[in-house]
């Protein structure tokens, strides 16, 4: 007997997943402890080791695989903990991350600051060398300099090394010598070259992915170190793999090397089980992932049944905060979930975050000392909780504190207590429906089309009004939607990728140097595989992409190679045409008179350590059930409903549930709003119809 665990750790709460061996998922959940992650972690395990009714070492002890997701490396960006960190870069070139990309959404908004670079500008140094586009030597590297400067680093206790030079993805000769002087003049310091980590055009965006990178070394080389030696202590010894940013995991000695992959690695998941329960459902293969948690929503997509891909990550607000540079599953964040705090701004409007009230002290209604109203408050407020039964009793609210945050907000709006409170999730949910709108119908999605899957404990508040004003009729939303992420990872494969830059256009194809660089985008994922301690005779895939574009646009689309290498003309037409195809797609225009122009080469090999869940068999009964008791909430009219409540233990598979109603899972609260309907499903998910 073998279990597999699934461990996402957000901002507010650490989710746990079980899967047993009958192919069951059990939830555990727990408010996260950032000075210890483990804690949390623990505490989740608690909980999902009740549910399968074994002592929480027992159930280490017989786990085979642990899959770990962790927001640390994003936090640690954000709270500026990150490790002191050198830049080094080419003579000229000192202010790459000073300039970033040039850009900001306002061009005429005075009102901010100009935003400071990842490294400050005096952390940054210049290494007398230059390298031509062509690969060719035009100042060679002057040691005696380089030396001295990396005494300066040693002398002034710098923690890790960053190195971007200029073309080095054309000759790496320069950065591989860096990289032994580093070894040399300051051993044990972690270091990041850049044509190692995104051998990429566009200078800004591999400067600013390698600083990332080695200012993350430090960091979470111990985090994980002491997380597999707590885990260890705890009873664990089976292998112990990590999420990525790519929708995968890998091994912790790979992740170290570089811990970029780690950022957004939680909601990177997201997508992942949304595709596997859109495919479960037979519901197409265009999907909207919407993820509400305590501290953020984030949005993702399936199209296609496929991931979608992005270079355009950023740490912070597009062009004011830093980019990843690497390639990750697009996500994006907004401050918008459940510990959102409601305020009212200088000109006497309502907002809702984007600031949280996170876990300490979390919304008022925690009993934690929090004093600021948020959505969770809202919630409680609406009656749309239990306050007894809030992530399955374990956390007892108090009422009568939503009730005293709502209601001076309130006052100082001049409203009603429940319809301030309704304010609060209307204005939420508009937050949500733009983010939805940016990127869906701002990337040639549209959401009428496609069926939303929505996670996070959160999500059952409001998704349904969300769903109907973005004209989605339906929304899988499963019983395991407050570890959504963490589901994913039980369905997720090990993933790697490798690139190359090699720049040209259908025009005059250069069919030998892409194969060349193809060659060794295979050779870097083959060495990969071979270095892996688990699933290391699983069955692989790999696919190849070109990052492509039509002549002077700015931004590229992953393109899939129809074969995996450009040996004839018409191995190079037929890659053309379904670049075509992917522009028709997401943008509606074909140019075919354009040049493609293809910037960087892209590998991508995945692993299956483990083998998903199986699929449940259908069922096609209905039935009605009856309600376990009333409660009055507000849905926005003169008065409160009454309105009844089910709890989900009592459902079985084809309960159709007509609103208005409430619906409680242990981690997860649905409302049904009136006018709409729920069904649950054979695989556990509740079917929304919100039309």
């Amino acid at each position: 007997m073998s279990y597999r665990i699934s461990v996402d750790t957000g901002g507010t709460f650490t989710d746990m997943v079980v899967l047993d061996p009958e192919g069951q998922f059990h939830v555990g959940k727990a408010l996260t402890t950032p000075d210890r992650i483990s804690e949390g972690m623990f505490s989740a395990l608690e909980v999902a080791a009740g549910a399968v009714g074994r002592e929480p070492r027992d159930l280490l002890a017989e786990t085979e695989i642990l899959i770990y997701g962790t927001t640390r490396a994003t936090n640690a960006i954000v709270t500026k903990q990150t490790a002191r960190t050198a830049f080094l870069t080419t003579t000229g070139f000192r202010d790459i991350l000073v300039f970033k990309e040039g850009g900001k959404h306002g061009p005429h908004d005075y009102s901010y600051d100009y935003p400071q670079p990842y490294i400050p500008r005096r952390h940054t140094f210049e290494i007398d060398e230059r390298i031509g586009s062509a690969g060719e030597i035009v100042t060679p590297l002057d040691e005696a300099k380089a030396r001295e400067v990396l005494e300066t680093l040693k002398a002034r206790g710098f923690e890790a090394v960053a190195v971007s030079l200029l073309w080095s993805i054309a000759n790496s000769a320069h950065e591989e010598m860096l990289g032994r002087l580093i070894e040399e003049i300051l051993p044990g310091v972690p270091y990041t070259l850049s044509h190692r980590l995104a051998p990429i055009l566009r200078e800004y965006r591999r400067a600013s992915a390698t600083a990332i990178d080695a200012s993350l070394k430090p960091l979470m080389q111990a985090h994980l170190t002491q997380m597999r030696t707590d885990l260890q202590e705890g009873g664990f010894a089976g292998d112990l793999l990590i999420s990525t940013s790519v929708g995968g995991c890998q091994e912790v000695e790979s992740l170290v090397e570089r811990p970029i992959n780690t950022l957004k690695s939680g909601p990177a998941m997201a997508p992942v089980a949304a595709r596997a329960y859109s495919a479960v459902e037979n519901m197409g293969g265009d999907a909207i992932v919407c993820d509400t948690g305590g501290t953020t929503f984030d949005v993702g997509l399936v199209r296609d049944g496929q991931l979608v891909y992005s270079r355009d990550s950023w740490l912070g607000p597009q062009w004011l905060g830093d980019i990843i540079g690497a390639s990750t599953v697009d996500v994006r964040s907004i401050g918008a979930g459940g510990g959102s705090i409601a305020w009212v701004d200088a000109g006497g409007l309502l907002r809702v975050g984007p600031q949280s009230a996170g876990s300490q002290p979390g919304p008022a209604c925690y009993g934690r000392d929090g004093d600021q109203p948020t959505v969770t408050d809202a919630a409680l407020v609406l009656g749309y909780i239990d306050p007894d039964y809030f992530n399955g009793g374990r956390i007892a609210l108090d009422p009568a504190a939503a009730t005293r945050v709502i209601g001076e907000l309130a006052a100082t709006l001049d409203k009603s207590v429940d319809d301030t409170a309704y304010a609060i999730m209307v204005i939420a949910n508009e937050l949500m429906i733009k983010a939805i709108g940016e990127i869906t119908v701002n990337d040639g999605l549209n959401p009428r089309e496609s069926v939303i899957v929505a996670g996070g404990g959160a999500a059952g508040f409001n998704i349904m009004p969300i769903a109907r004003e973005l004209g989605c009729d339906t929304v899988i939303l499963p019983r395991t939607a407050a570890a959504l992420s963490a589901c994913g990872m039980q369905y997720s494969s090990i993933v790697f990728e490798a690139t190359r830059s090699r720049f040209t256009d259908s025009n005059g194809f250069d069919r030998d140097g892409v194969n060349k660089a193809l060659d060794e985008i295979e050779a870097e994922l083959m060495t990969f595989r071979d270095g892996l301690a688990v699933a290391a005779n699983s069955e692989i895939s790999i696919e190849f992409f070109a990052e492509a574009r039509y002549r002077a646009q700015v931004w590229e689309l992953d393109t899939a190679l129809p074969t995996t290498r450009m040996n004839s003309d018409e191995d190079v037409a037929a890659l053309i045409e379904v670049f075509h195809q992917t522009h028709d797609r997401v943008y509606a225009v074909r140019d075919e008179d354009s040049p493609v122009e293809c910037v960087n080469w892209k590998g991508r090999i995945s692993i299956r350590p483990f083998d998903p869940p199986d699929a449940p068999d259908k069922a096609d009964s209905h039935y009605s059930p009856d309600a376990a008791t009333t409660r009055n909430c507000f849905f926005g009219d003169a008065a409160p409903v009454n309105t009844p409540i089910y709890r989900g233990e009592t459902l079985n598979v084809g309960a159709d549930i007509s609103g208005p109603a409430i619906i409680e899972e242990p981690t997860t609260t649905i409302v049904v709003y009136p006018g709409m309907s729920a069904t649950l499903s054979a695989a556990g998910d509740y079917i929304l119809d919100c039309r």
